[in-house]
C-alpha cells in the first residue's frame, strides 16, 4: 500500500523539514517553505532502468575517446556545449517566455538526422508541434514527437523506442504519480530531473530539458535542478531585438564564458557567424555619441557600437540609465571623468546604450564608453573609423585588457583605420596584414586630447 505524509519544502533549494520554518537552515533564505505531500510506494523498486554494479577502475584507464561529441548541426549551440554534445549528458535550457526556446530545442531535433530525436512536449499537441515544423522548413524522418506529462509513460516509451537524443518540453509540465503534488512543485521538479538523469546516464543518451524562469530572471524550481544537470544554458535578449544570446552559466564539458548570437526570423532562429557586422552602424557618420568597442566574450571577439546621450537635467536629480551596460560601473567611470578630466555631470542626464539589445561585462569597454560620454557632452563625434578597447581604473589611467591582439586583428578586418588602446603594452605581436594605426594612451585627458585636439 502507498503511504502518505506532509512535508515541507524550500523552494530555493529543495530542503525538506517535518514542520514548518521561517528560515531555511540550507540556503538561508526566508518564508520559502512550501507543504507539499508526498507517497511513498512499498513493495519490490522498479528495476526497469536499474544500473549493474559498478566497481572502481583506475582514471588513465577510461578511454573517454570512444565517445566522441555529437555534431548538433548548429554551431553557435556546438560553441557554447564546448564542441558538441556530450553522450549521457543532461543540457538544461532556460529563458523567458517567448524568448526562443522551443524553436531552438526543435531546430535541433530535425538538424540532426543522422540520430534517433525523440522531442516530448507537455505543454503543446502533436499538431502544434507540426505546425512550428511546417515554418521552421526543416524535415527529419527520425524526428519523432510526443504529448505526454506522466513520467511513467514516458520511461515506458524510451524503453521501447531506445531514443538517440531526448528532448523534454518542459521539465515543469512532468508529473510523477508517485507524488501527490501537482506538475511544478518542487518535489516534482526534483523526483522528475532526477530521473531522467538516472535514464540518461545509465543509457549514454544525452537529454535536453527546456525549463522556465521566474519573475526575477533565476531559473525556476529548486536549486538543486541546476546541481543535477551538467550543463545550464540561458537564452536571453530582448523581445523588442531580433537578436538572441545562448550562454552557459554552467557546463561540466566545457567553458562557461562562451556565447552564441541567433536572429529571430520569421522561419525560426539563423545563426550569427560573424556578430561585428550586425551590431555597427554604418550611417553614423557626424553623430556625436556614438564610438565603438573591440570587445571578445568567451574566444570570440566582435565590434559592438557603445550610443551616449547626455542632456540637461530637467527634473532637478540626474538619472543615470543604462542599457547592456553595468550602471554601476557608468557611475564609476563619470565620477572619474569630473575628477580626472573636470568634466562636469552633477547636473546632467546621462543616457547609455550598447546596440543590438546585448549586455557586455568586457572592462574594455570602459574607454568607448567615455569617448561616447564627453562626445555627446561636446556634441561632437568621434572618427567613425576609429574604435577602442582599454579598461579604465579610478585614478584615471588607461589600463590593458586581454588578448588585444585578437581585438586589433578583429578591428582591422573590419576597415577600421585605428584603435586607441593602453600605452601598457610593451609589444604587440601582430602579423603586419592589418592595415590599422594603434594608438597608446596612459591617462584619461590623453585619450580624450586625441580624439577631440583637432577639432
Amino acid at each position: 500500500m502507498a503511504k502518505t505524509k506532509t512535508v515541507f519544502v524550500c523552494r530555493n533549494c529543495g530542503n525538506e523539514s517535518s514542520k514548518w520554518i521561517g528560515k531555511c537552515p540550507g540556503c538561508g533564505q526566508w518564508n520559502t517553505y512550501t507543504e507539499e505531500a508526498v507517497v511513498k510506494t512499498s513493495g519490490v523498486a522498479d528495476t526497469r532502468f536499474a544500473a549493474s554494479i559498478s566497481v572502481p577502475v583506475r582514471l588513465h584507464e577510461v578511454d573517454y575517446k570512444s565517445q566522441p561529441r555529437l555534431d548538433t548541426q548548429t554551431g553557435e549551440l556546438n560553441r557554447v556545449l564546448g564542441g558538441g554534445l556530450v553522450r549521457g549528458s543532461v543540457v538544461l535550457i532556460g529563458g523567458e517566455p517567448g524568448i526562443g526556446k522551443s524553436t531552438l530545442a526543435l531546430q535541433v531535433a530535425l538538424a540532426m538526422s543522422n540520430y534517433k530525436v525523440l522531442y516530448i512536449s507537455g505543454e503543446e499537441s502533436v499538431q502544434q508541434i507540426s505546425m512550428r515544423a511546417a515554418r521552421i522548413g526543416s524535415k527529419n524522418d527520425n524526428c519523432y514527437v510526443l504529448s505526454e506529462i506522466s513520467l511513467q509513460n514516458i520511461l515506458n516509451q524510451l524503453q521501447q523506442m531506445k531514443p538517440d537524443i531526448l528532448i523534454i518540453d518542459s521539465i515543469q509540465t512532468l508529473q510523477d504519480e508517485t507524488l501527490e503534488s501537482s506538475p511544478g512543485s518542487i518535489s516534482q521538479i526534483r523526483e522528475c530531473a532526477g530521473k531522467l538523469m538516472k535514464y540518461a546516464k545509465e543509457t549514454s543518451t544525452p537529454i535536453f530539458l527546456i525549463g522556465h524562469i521566474t519573475k526575477d530572471g533565476t531559473l525556476a524550481g529548486p536549486k538543486i535542478l541546476e546541481h543535477i544537470v551538467d550543463t545550464v544554458l540561458l537564452f536571453e535578449g530582448d523581445q523588442h531585438y531580433l537578436y538572441r544570446i545562448l550562454r552557459a552559466s554552467k557546463n561540466r564539458f566545457g567553458a562557461t564564458a562562451e556565447l552564441g548570437i541567433f536572429e529571430m526570423l520569421n522561419d525560426g532562429l539563423r545563426e550569427v557567424t560573424n556578430p561585428s557586422e550586425v551590431l555597427i552602424n554604418n550611417n553614423n557618420e557626424g553623430l556625436s555619441g556614438i564610438t565603438t568597442a573591440a570587445t571578445i566574450d568567451g574566444i570570440r571577439p566582435f565590434l559592438i557600437e557603445v550610443q551616449a546621450l547626455v542632456s540637461t537635467a530637467a527634473y532637478g536629480m540626474p538619472q543615470r540609465v543604462s542599457t547592456g551596460y553595468d550602471v554601476r560601473r557608468l557611475n564609476m567611470l563619470l565620477a572619474v571623468l569630473e575628477r580626472k578630466a573636470g568634466f562636469k555631470l552633477a547636473t546632467r542626464d546621462v543616457f547609455l546604450n550598447l546596440a543590438g539589445g546585448l549586455r557586455v561585462t568586457d572592462p574594455a569597454l570602459d574607454l568607448a564608453v567615455i569617448g561616447a560620454v564627453i562626445s555627446s557632452g561636446v556634441d561632437k563625434p568621434v572618427a567613425k573609423k576609429t574604435c577602442f578597447s582599454a579598461e579604465v581604473g579610478l585614478s584615471g589611467e588607461i589600463r590593458p585588457v586581454n588578448r588585444i591582439e585578437t581585438r586589433i586583428r578583429e578591428a582591422g578586418r573590419l576597415g577600421f583605420t585605428s584603435i586607441v588602446i593602453s600605452g601598457a603594452y610593451e609589444k604587440i605581436n601582430m602579423p603586419g596584414k592589418e592595415h590599422i594605426q594603434v594608438i597608446k594612451v596612459n591617462r584619461v585627458e590623453e585619450a580624450l586630447k586625441q580624439l577631440f585636439s583637432k577639432d
